[in-house]
């Protein structure tokens, strides 16, 4: 849903704004799967679930911030394009 709202804002525009819809649905998918990992306690089961637990976690909190820092420098990118 949030992928088709940011490629529908941007159907006009470059390619970077395309990788960030993309950015944003696989942003989505960490969430959902460290969501389900946390609802099942599946990360007490072994050390090496868990590391690929925190792997995971730290993996979607640097996606986060890349796309906090620099999803709105695209935007504002985009828009002096247009």
């Amino acid at each position: 849903q949030l992928e088709a709202e940011v490629l529908t804002l941007s159907s006009h525009s470059s390619k970077t704004s395309y990788d960030v819809a993309v950015d944003l649905s696989e942003m989505e998918l960490k969430k959902i799967l460290i969501e389900k990992i946390e609802g099942n306690k599946s990360i007490q089961i072994s050390d090496e679930q868990r590391n690929l637990y925190k792997a995971l976690v730290e993996a979607y909190e640097s996606d986060k911030i890349i796309l906090d820092t620099y999803g709105e420098t695209v935007t504002l990118k985009r828009r002096r394009d247009d």
